[in-house]
């Protein structure tokens, strides 16, 4: 299969560097009118005591016409110098949410108060947008929903799961998490307007009593929203869940639980939120083609979720046997890599609302041969 004929991911599309959760190159331009925003709203800012950083600003912008991304991330570095902030750490892996953040080797650890300082600057300047991931029906081809990723525009390449730890770290990951879904939300409003939009939130936000007021002043149906579980459960958070999620669930928002069989209490998770969408984790749908366990566990996962009546989807799919196995298996929805990455430009999503092209002569045996282009 060429995934360079699935609506909405041209090959110039594909990342220098494949890692998952990278930016393409392609991501570019979403970077720098971001960066613009943010330079226009620093810029603007009439405070006498900030007029030393508008100075600076300004400096940076000078030395780089026509690149207010390179312009702002230099003054982001020289604003880290100011107050002896750490420097960015692309070279090292994200740490798992809520894990404790590691400075480099040589670097002095952070201060609660330096961590808090550096997301406050996030949340104030919204130095974040959203990149979108297609999800594909498998019996159609056609793109029904999408994931949404956020992308931090920051000088230091981390990722978005450092970002969110670091928040957690400094008391305030549900600040960050709301930041994130209004700036989803807001993007989603360029998104052909049949496919759904999957929300990844935290247990603790979909808690939060702020939630529903957030997605009720939303320009997004309910019927069109999807709340995607990030993280394992706390004993105590499935019944309370339950309670909090049923007025929204009731106005058509819908619930799905992410990286199902990753982790050793998700089918009882299932069990207890009775969710609409299911998700096979990365973990289950690598190398299912060859594994006789993955591929049991996933066939069950397709029974189970036809019995509790949810949409059951293969997320990870990054090879052509792993798609194939996948609808054999007849899971109905898929998303991953070989389909299309997350993309933060808008010209992009367009793509999803056309029709899928056909190919012929496919010598791929059904199910497969009606999405193989």
């Amino acid at each position: 299969m060429d995934p360079s004929s699935w609506p909405g991911f041209p090959e110039s599309q594909l990342p220098a560097d494949p890692a998952p959760g990278g930016p393409s190159r392609n991501d570019t331009a979403g970077v720098r009118r971001q960066a613009s925003a943010i330079i226009d709203t620093v810029l603007s800012d009439p405070a006498p005591e900030q007029g030393r950083i508008r100075d600076q600003l300004r400096e940076h912008l000078a030395a780089h016409p026509g690149h207010p991304e390179t312009a702002l991330k230099e003054h982001l570095i020289s604003l880290r110098s100011l107050t002896r902030l750490p420097t960015g750490t692309s070279k090292v892996a994200p740490p798992a949410a809520g894990a404790a953040i590691q400075p480099q080797a040589g670097t002095p650890a952070p201060t609660a108060a330096e961590r808090a300082s550096r997301i406050q600057a996030v949340l104030k300047g919204r130095m974040l947008l959203t990149a979108f991931q297609p999800i594909y029906d498998l019996s159609t081809g056609s793109a029904v929903g999408v994931e949404a990723f956020t992308r931090f525009v920051t000088d230091g390449g981390d990722s978005a799961g450092y970002w969110f730890a670091e928040a957690a770290e400094a008391r305030l990951g549900s600040e960050l998490e709301f930041a994130a879904l209004e700036s989803a939300l807001a993007a989603a409003q360029q998104l052909p307007p049949h496919l759904y939009v999957a929300l990844k939130l935290s247990p603790a936000t979909c808690l939060d009593p702020l939630l529903p007021g957030l997605l009720e002043e939303a320009r997004l149906a309910p019927g069109r929203m999807v709340l995607e579980l990030t993280e394992a459960l706390a004993a105590e958070q499935a019944a309370a869940l339950v309670a909090a999620l049923a007025p929204l669930r009731q106005r058509g928002v819908r619930l799905a639980i992410d990286h199902a069989g990753s982790y050793f209490d998700s089918l009882r998770h299932i069990r207890q939120l009775q969710p609409d969408i299911i998700k096979l984790d990365r973990t289950i749908i690598a190398g299912i083609h060859t594994d006789t366990l993955r591929h049991a566990f996933s066939e069950a996962m397709v029974g189970l979720a036809e019995q509790l009546g949810a949409a059951l989807i293969a997320a990870g799919i990054e090879t052509h046997d792993e798609l194939a196995t996948v609808a054999v298996l007849g899971v109905p929805a898929v998303q991953g890599y070989f389909l299309g990455r997350p993309t933060t430009r808008p010209q992009d999503w367009a793509h999803w609302n056309l029709p899928t092209p056909s190919k012929s002569g496919s010598d791929i045996s059904p199910p497969i041969a009606s999405i193989w282009f």
